[in-house]
Order: structure tokens, then sequence, then C-alpha cells
């Protein structure tokens, strides 16, 4: 084959792509070798085991790099540095305290990014290796193994049924509002997926699909886990007042609480019946993320040739479209068929591990990257009140579906 062949696939979506499966592999093939994140460092064992995850994080990431022509020489040092990082803010999110309050490791990846390139600045042997969207893509790769086919159909006809009827009447109304509200169309999109499907990931995966952003997605993730924590207290409370049943109460709060461990934690104040119903909901909804990942870039690639003079050729929308969807799909396909539903999830719990050390990373260097200047801009006022419109859309749309499809289980 000749050297434009190869040539083609020697661009960053590729080559994510690329490592990203390379990963899911090395879980199927190996899975002893892959390290666990630990929840303490008071043992020789789980300081073996942050290094082994720095080594593969390292050698994956550092390999796609080289394969990208690029020298290594700076981007080992920075990337070792950024994943220190990354791996306290990790640790500080399972504290029990803090991870009673329901602040997830984004939260404090995103702030300590931020913190650091708002004070000092971002140094410039850090660079290097401040990729986000790269390793954001690898991350939604190994996303792909924790979305099971076999979870679909345990979520029950009327599960799935909430999640298509929410995510399509809420991603569309948040997506006119915005256009109301005078958003710029890549934000309302980012803005749409993350109120309609399932928060901070429908946010990454938006942002992949549309080659967007990093500064507006840190400004999206930011939100989402803001207004997550006031509702996961609020809204069981309200679910009481109102008199639900734990049935309606739990697909509440799975579709309208926008991370999942606040939908589980919120489920837990109302007992195990709406536990188990906020987690079947929300992984129904989860499920439809590939999904409507796929759409959304179909949607982009069309809509980024409107004001070109390339036509919409078949050629022109794959070489526009995003490939860390064909490796989500990919790795979704071979872990809902190839594994039994216990196997499957044993080896997606080691994926997700390699997922959250990729997104952790990803965060710090998306806070690397903002500046306070653009977040505290007037236009991002029309951005919140934008968010927080939709997200009240959200709730009572979802509390009606919810209402009609599992009222008559308390009867």
């Amino acid at each position: 084959m000749s050297k434009s062949f190869f040539r083609q696939f020697q661009n960053e979506d590729w080559i994510a792509t690329l490592m990203g499966l390379l990963l899911v592999v090395t879980v199927i093939v190996l899975p002893g070798l892959i390290p666990v994140f630990p929840k303490e460092l008071n043992t020789v064992g789980a300081w073996l085991s942050i290094l082994g995850l720095l080594v593969v994080a390292l050698l994956v990431s550092a390999l796609g790099v080289r394969l990208l022509g690029e020298r290594l020489k700076g981007f080992l040092p920075a990337f070792v540095a950024i994943f220190v990082l990354s791996v306290l803010c990790m640790l500080l999110s399972g504290i029990l305290a803090i991870k009673r309050t329901g602040f997830e490791s984004v939260f404090f990846s995103v702030a300590l990014g931020l913190l650091i390139r708002n004070t000092v600045g971002l140094p410039a042997w850090l660079s290097p290796a401040v990729r986000s969207e790269y390793y954001i893509k690898i991350g939604l790769v190994l996303l792909g193994t924790s979305v099971l086919f076999g979870e679909i159909l345990e979520a029950g006809f009327f599960g799935i049924l909430q999640g298509i009827v929410v995510v399509f009447s809420v991603w569309y109304f948040t997506f006119w509002l915005a256009r109301k509200m005078k958003v710029d169309e890549e934000m309302g999109v980012m803005l749409s997926s993350a109120v309609s499907i399932c928060g901070v990931s429908a946010a990454i995966a938006t942002c992949g699909a549309i080659k967007g952003d990093s500064k507006k997605l840190s400004f999206v993730v930011s939100i989402v886990l803001i207004v997550a924590i006031p509702m996961m207290y609020l809204m069981p409370y309200l679910a009481k007042l109102m008199g639900l049943s734990q049935e309606v109460a739990g697909a509440w709060l799975g579709g309208t609480i926008d991370t999942t461990g606040a939908v589980v934690a919120a489920g837990k104040f109302l007992g195990e019946t709406a536990e188990t119903y906020s987690v079947i909901i929300k992984s129904s909804q989860n499920v439809l993320l590939g999904v409507a990942a796929f759409i959304i870039s179909i949607y982009w690639s069309v809509r980024g040739t409107s004001n070109t003079e390339l036509k919409p050729t078949p050629r022109v929308l794959w070489d526009r479209f995003p490939k860390f969807v064909v490796g989500f799909m990919l790795a979704s396909l071979i872990f809902s068929t190839c594994f039994d539903m216990g196997q499957a999830k044993a080896l997606g719990s080691l994926a997700k591990g390699l997922r959250e050390v990729m997104f952790s990373v990803a965060f710090v260097c998306i806070g690397l990257e903002t500046d306070f200047r653009y977040i505290f801009k007037a236009e991002n006022r029309r951005y919140i009140a934008t968010f927080l419109i939709a997200q009240c859309f959200n709730i009572v749309v979802t509390l009606i579906v919810a209402w009609l499809l599992f009222g008559w289980l308390a009867v």
C-alpha cells in the first residue's frame, strides 16, 4: 500500500481512536495486567497500582504522539506531572466526606487546572502534554465498554421508552431555546446533550463529535456539576412532598439528575426501590449516548459543509466524521456480544478505571487551557440561563413521563 494511504490515518482523530481500541484489547487479552485505582495510598500495593496506571497511560499516550510524528522529549515529563495532578484530584474526590457531597474528580481536575492557569500561568514545559481533546477521545472509546446491549433489555420497555421520549424532547427544546437566547450553535449542541442525556459524559462526547472548543466544554461541565449537587438533595425532598411512589420517584431522579453518582445518592435517600429504578433509567439514557453522538456527528458534518464550496459527498462527510464514534461503537459491540453480562461488567470495570484516569488528565488540561476571563464574560450569562431553563423543562417533562409510565406499579 502507498504511503498516502497510511498518511490519512496520521491525525489526532484516528490515532486517539486506535489508542483507545488498543487499551480495550489489552483489557480483554491481559486483564490481570490492568491496575485498579486504589481508594487510599496507605499500602505499597496501592502505590504500585498508581505507578501501573501511570505506565499504561503514559505508554499509550506517548505511542500515539509518536505516531503523529512528534517528539517525546518534552512530552514525557509534562505528562507525568499532569498525571500526578489528576491522581491528586481523584484521591480528593474519594474522601468519604467529599464523596457524600456529590463532587466528582472531574470537578477538582478542572478547578486545579484553572487555578494553575489563572495564577502562575501555563508553564511552558507543561505545554507539550496539554492535549485535552486527545485524552478525551481515548477515554470516549473506553466508554463504549460500559454500554451493553443486555442492559438495554434489562431496563425494560418502559425504561427505554422514557429514555427516548425525554432525551428527544428535552434535547430539541434546549437546542430551540439556545437559538432563542442567541447562544452560538456549538455551545447550544453541547448544552442540549448535557441536559437531556447524561451530563458530563454527553457533553464530552458531543464536544468530540463536533470538534468543539475545549473552553466551552469546561464551562458546560462546570455548570452540570454545580447544578447536580443541589438537585441531588432537593429532588428526593420534593418527591416525598408530592407523595410520589418509589418507582415514579426513582424514574424521575434517573431521568433528570445529570451525573450517575448523584443519581445513586439521591435514590438512596428514598429507598432501595427508588435507587434501583433511578439507576435503570439513568443506564437507559446513557445507552443513548452512542446513538446521539453518531447522529450529532452526521448533522455537524453536513452543517459544516454548508458554507463552503465542498459538497457534502460521502468522502467529505467521512473526513469530517469523528473517528472516536467508530471506536466507541466497536467497543460497545464487542463487550455486548462476545461476553456474558457478568464477564462484560468485570472487564468493563477495568476499562472504567483507565477511562477515569484519561478523563481526569484531560480535564486538568482543560483547566490549564482556560482563562477565567472567558468564563466570566458577560455572554456566558446566556449559557447559564439557557441551561437552568432547560433543566427546569427537563424536570417537568420527566416527572410527567415517569408518572404516566410507572405510576401504575404502586397501585
